[in-house]
């Protein structure tokens, strides 16, 4: 009798400040199963490892057949956290000899506007200054040498920091995005001189003009490499040892870490790449969000996805979320590829607090997962958005479908005390810390809309992570949204991205030349060397050549501007036609962005900045089922309770529905608490909650309340 066939089970797991999401697709019988464990900030991997056990159990695989795992994709924090949180170790910076203050200089731009210039002061340098050295060498910005390098400079500098304990270093000499040599020949010598640096070069990060963001975007990646590495290389190492034998010649388990470009890469590869994962968690909630949304007929969306420390948005637009190069992280920019999100603190362990002119304020300080909010009883003592819906009867007194009991009574204590120094009722005080949270969460949706010149009422929202839905409601109200989707699952829509997104690598190089001045030949020239290099890393990741996809774009600009704007570059060979075509798609995208063109003015000349190359490898997606509609009819109750909505209002009996228990078609209208694993909807009065043939929750308002 022949053996039984081995499960494939691919695995997303997105790593958060509270709880750790888990998702298992079986590729074979389209099997999806979903689950929490709490997140271990002490050592992340340990509830990694966790989540990965839970959830093999819950497909009937007990300890033993991690065999089963066919490839795991990951969302991680560790780097957005470390930049968050400023702690950067001490790191050497080597650039051009008499470059050494370009730091210093770094930008003119002043945040918020030069309304607050005078309250501003620029941030700590990443580097200081006495751990900056120059080393002799110049070239220009064809890449040609002007001055040879200085070897024996170099030998000097990479002894001076071995000396210092220097160990972590970023490399960025004028023009190497044009020309590497002088870059490479300073490696050398450091592996040479000073074997045990970490070291990371602009023009492997970065080969983009502009000194300053090229120089920022090396030394965090150079900062993050350390940590980020043990962090892969420790749960490669575990995944490894979970999953015990494997078939011969199957190697390892195939382990991906999420990009902020929207792609995963494998492990093996984004450790030389730590830069790439900066908003790791926050792209794979997009993505995911958005492939949900475009399946149940929805072409303009809003990501709203909250979480226990913060709450990130972006904005889809016909599936594709919208990426910039001009992100940051903390206080350092990074010109990376990322997908545009806009975070706020504004998550389940946001700290409600008093500021000196006793005013209550709500964030961006987190409770996080330990001590975590009041009622979570592990030693808390600040008021958080989660115990303001406790307190007020929105969330249920447990979390996980009761295997995380809250103390109701902690957050009800907290709330009084609050509420007493603020001379308001227990209730106003916590509809007031949720009243203070959705205008932040709105805010952050009019950057990512009304910012850019789009109509945050031309799209619908989509809200999860297990705080996003919470306050859907108001932000219909604030923002007047015509719809809000709530995904089944919720709180694992990042990890369900995680399976969702295909393989993909980015690579750039600076070409400045007026539209006049271009060859065609020239600009196909550079296109085809970078698809060399995409296809290189594509067969690296084991993808065959016939699945192998490419996509070309450009970043142009009138000359004098900035700033640039990136454009599709067409398909096949590059001639004159393609040009123009480049040229006529870039007067078309920037009259969406700013409203106007200078299309045949010929005092107004285009000038192409950057060429770029995107290499796209697929992996397999779990499809979004659809279900037969029902008759509408709700189902019975899981029970009721006392929930206030408005503090005037005071509590009212609310209905508590289970959300597994409701059928497409199904229709609630408010007030009701719509409760399942890992997330809870307080349907407001006034509101109306259908169950869509995906199993999504689609709000809108009763039409007779319409506003």
């Amino acid at each position: 009798m022949a053996p039984p066939t081995p499960r494939r089970i691919r695995i997303g797991i997105d790593t958060g400040g509270t709880f750790t999401d888990v998702v298992a697709f079986d590729e074979d019988s389209g099997e999806l199963v979903t689950t929490k464990t709490p997140s271990t900030p002490g050592n992340p991997a340990d509830g990694f490892m966790a989540g990965i056990d839970k959830v093999l159990g819950l497909m009937g695989l007990p300890a033993g057949h991690g065999d089963a795992i066919s490839a795991v994709s990951h969302g991680t924090t560790v780097a957005t956290n470390q930049l968050l949180e400023g702690k950067v170790d001490r790191l050497g910076f080597v650039t051009t000899a008499g470059y050494e203050a370009m730091l210093e200089i770094a930008r003119q731009s002043v945040p918020d506007g030069y309304g607050n210039s005078y309250f501003w002061v620029k941030p700590e340098r990443i580097v200081p200054r006495h751990l900056v050295k120059g080393v002799g060498g110049r070239l220009d910005f064809t890449g040609a040498e002007v001055r040879p390098f200085d070897e024996d400079a170099a030998r000097t500098v990479a002894r001076w920091f071995k000396a210092q304990g220097i160990n972590t270093l970023g490399v960025c000499f004028l023009h190497a995005y044009a020309n590497p040599e002088h870059e490479e020949r300073m490696r050398a010598v450091l592996a040479e001189e000073h074997p045990d640096a970490v070291v990371s070069l602009s023009s492997e990060v970065l080969r983009e003009y502009r000194e300053y963001e090229r120089a920022m975007t090396t030394l965090v990646d150079a900062a993050v490499k350390p940590r980020l590495s043990a962090y892969v290389n420790n749960i490669k190492a575990r995944l490894s040892e979970f999953a015990g034998e494997r078939p011969a010649g199957s190697g390892g388990v195939p382990f991906y870490v999420m990009k902020s470009n929207g792609g995963v890469l494998s492990a093996d590869e984004v450790v030389h790449q730590p830069i790439t994962t900066v908003l790791s968690g926050p792209a794979a909630g997009a993505l995911g969000a958005a492939l949900i949304a475009r399946v149940a007929g929805f072409d303009k969306v809003l990501t709203s996805d909250g979480g226990g420390t913060s709450t990130d948005v972006s904005v889809v637009i016909d599936g594709d979320p919208t990426l910039t190069t001009e992100g940051s992280v903390g206080a350092f920019p990074s010109k990376i590829p990322m997908i545009d999100v806009v975070t706020v603190g504004a998550g389940g362990g946001s700290i409600a607090w008093l500021s000196p002119e006793g005013t209550l304020k709500v964030g961006p300080q987190s409770a996080g997962a330990d001590p975590g909010p009041l009622c979570y009883g592990k030693g808390g003592t600040e008021v958080t958005i989660t115990d303001a819906h406790v307190f007020l009867g929105r969330i249920p007194p447990h979390l996980l479908g009761g295997e995380i009991p809250l103390d109701v009574q902690a957050a009800r204590d907290g709330i009084e005390q609050l509420a007493s120094k603020l001379g308001l009722s227990p209730e106003a005080c916590a509809t007031g810390i949720l009243e203070i949270s959705a205008w932040n969460q709105a805010n952050a949706l009019r950057q990512v809309t009304v910012k850019r010149g789009l109509d945050v009422r031309d799209f619908a929202l989509t809200t999860f992570g297990g705080s996003g839905s919470l306050l859907l409601c108001r932000l219909v109200d604030v923002l007047g949204l015509p719809t809000v989707l709530v995904p089944p699952n919720p709180g694992n829509v990042s990890a369900f991205g995680l399976l969702t997104v295909d393989v993909k690598n980015d690579y750039v190089q600076t070409h400045v030349s007026l539209a006049d001045a271009l060859d065609p030949s020239t600009v196909g020239g550079v296109l085809d060397t970078l698809t060399e290099q995409a296809t290189e890393a594509l067969t690296k990741e084991g993808f065959p050549a016939e699945q192998h996809s490419f996509v070309r774009t450009a970043d142009l600009r009138y000359f004098g501007q900035a700033f640039e704007v990136r454009v599709a570059v067409p398909d096949g060979p590059v001639d004159q036609a393609a040009l123009d075509e480049v040229a006529r798609r870039f007067h078309a995208e920037h009259t969406a962005l700013y409203g106007y063109d200078f299309a045949g003015d010929p005092a107004q000349q285009v000038e192409w900045v950057n060429l770029r190359v995107s290499g796209i490898g697929p992996i397999q997606r779990p499809e979004i089922r659809r279900h037969p509609l029902g008759d509408g009819t709700a189902p019975a109750e899981k029970g009721r309770r006392q929930v206030c909505f408005e503090a005037a209002d005071g509590y009212v009996d609310t209905p508590v529905l289970w959300r597994a228990d409701l059928a497409p078609g199904t229709v609630v209208t408010g007030p009701a608490i719509i409760e399942e694993f890992g997330s809870t909807v307080p349907l407001h009065p006034g509101f109306t909650a259908r169950v869509d043939e995906f199993l999504n929750i689609v709000v809108t308002r009763t039409a007779e309340e319409s506003i």
